[in-house]
């Protein structure tokens, strides 16, 4: 019997209960689609889909939406060149892309996490899960170290760091993704007895300037932002690992896309 676009989605989603007003979808392509090949990424950007059709792959698992919002609204994007470019080639590859976003931070632990928590190698390390932040009791180190730490085992150029970097960190909590804003960030300081955060990204405003006051006050707290993409990379990357040994004999590929900014 085939794999077919939809019966891997069955896979994938299976035993996980439908959530809220989901964006996870088939953006393109149709469920009667036989799969030749499987690329994920957190992202279906332009590199990634030029990258599956090098590949041979027809179907895109992307963690982030096609076109540049969460629900992929493009309104207003109907005559943007970009977009047209975008859509087009999508279109003229034949290549289905399906939006795994809402079911994979469902999965227990969320996949994205999982992924992430492997990649630096601290598995062992976690004292909890919470629906959106992992808490790690983990040898303390300073700050500042352990950002050094994540640019390495992530391989990434740079991260964002706010509050005392020469602060001994061992109770750390992990929010990937949009998690860091001060509604959901602040107050596990306090609550998990934290003494560092790292998270993907958040808004400038809200829990850095919280950290900046903390430092000013004397407080030993910190803060260290990866980037979104950064953060939840590795889950597809997890991801790809998983669907190979599910599937031998199956290609697939996770594509490591450029990082979005640069330090100029």
């Amino acid at each position: 019997m085939p794999l077919t676009f939809g019966r891997l989605i069955e896979h994938l989603t299976a035993g996980i209960p439908v959530p809220d007003r989901t964006v996870d979808k088939l953006e393109s392509g149709s469920p009667e689609m036989e799969v030749q090949g499987i690329v994920t990424a957190f992202s279906a950007s332009q590199y990634v889909i030029e990258q599956a059709i090098a590949l041979g792959a027809n179907l895109i698992l992307t963690h982030e939406g096609v076109f540049f919002s969460h629900r992929d609204q493009i309104e207003g994007l109907e005559r943007d060149p970009v977009y047209r470019q975008k859509a087009d080639l999508i279109a003229s590859s034949g290549i289905g892309i399906y939006r795994f976003h809402d079911y994979l931070h469902r999965y227990t632990p969320d996949g994205i996490m999982e992924g992430l928590l492997r990649e630096l190698g601290w598995q062992a390390y976690v004292t909890e899960h919470r629906p959106s932040v992992s808490v790690l009791t983990i040898p303390a180190m300073e700050a500042g170290d352990v950002a050094g730490y994540l640019k390495k085992q992530l391989r990434i150029p740079y991260v964002r760091a706010a509050g005392n970097l020469s602060a001994s960190c061992a109770r750390v909590g992990i929010l990937v993704g949009y998690r860091g804003g001060g509604p959901a960030a602040i107050p596990l300081y306090e609550e998990a007895a934290l003494d560092l955060i790292i998270a993907g990204e958040g808004p400038e405003w809200e829990t850095p300037e919280y950290l900046k006051d903390a430092a000013r006050q004397g407080r030993n707290k910190a803060l260290i932002m990866l980037g979104h993409a950064e953060s939840e990379a590795p889950g597809m990357k997890l991801l790809a690992e998983l669907l190979s040994s599910q599937f031998p004999g199956l290609p697939v590929h996770f594509v490591q896309d450029r990082p979005v900014f640069r330090v100029v």
